[in-house]
């Protein structure tokens, strides 16, 4: 079966192995969806590890350029409260407070008090932070251009269209 053509007519995939397999097993069951997210998180599986090979040459893990990348896309003063990175970075709060402990000890970012109310804090991204970010983000556009230019434009277009649906179909 390894020398089998998918429907692409490009060599079988690993997902493409275990459908063929289901349909010798399972004629009567649909597998289509299994295929469809199998290749999602095998394609997310794969984008996650260069990612954080990238990250990994400036001393970084994802969530933490996450932290200072929505910091520094947030303009001037560079600056959000915690609640807001919470909302951004889609995590819990207890993550956030982890991230910016040990952003906070490279001096990547800051805690200062909130001056529009005096009980709150902010969290500032520092001139080290902002350097960081601005001398990493090139390499990772680069990586993230690489991981797509085995599509053509008209491919990636519709990825992008399915998967904005997809996420449309999912969000609460």
């Amino acid at each position: 079966m390894a020398s089998e053509r998918s429907v692409s007519g490009s060599r079988p995939d690993g997902v493409e192995v275990v459908l063929a397999q289901w349909r010798s097993e399972r004629p009567d069951l649909d597998t289509t969806a299994m295929g469809t997210i199998g290749r999602l998180s095998r394609v997310s599986h794969l984008v996650q590890q260069r990612l954080k090979a990238n990250f990994a040459r400036f001393d970084l893990e994802p969530a933490a350029f996450d932290v200072l990348a929505t910091l520094r896309r947030a303009g001037p003063p560079y600056r959000l409260s915690p609640s807001s990175l919470v909302r951004t970075a889609m995590v819990t709060s207890g993550a956030i407070t982890q991230r910016l402990d040990r952003l906070e000890t490279r001096g990547l970012v800051r805690r200062a008090p909130d001056t529009s109310d005096g009980r709150g804090v902010v969290v500032e991204l520092t001139a080290a932070g902002s350097a960081l970010v601005d001398e990493v983000l090139p390499t990772h556009l680069d990586l993230l251009e690489g991981l797509l230019g085995g599509i053509s434009p008209a491919d990636r277009d519709a990825l992008d269209r399915g998967l904005r649906a997809l996420l449309g179909s999912l969000a609460p």
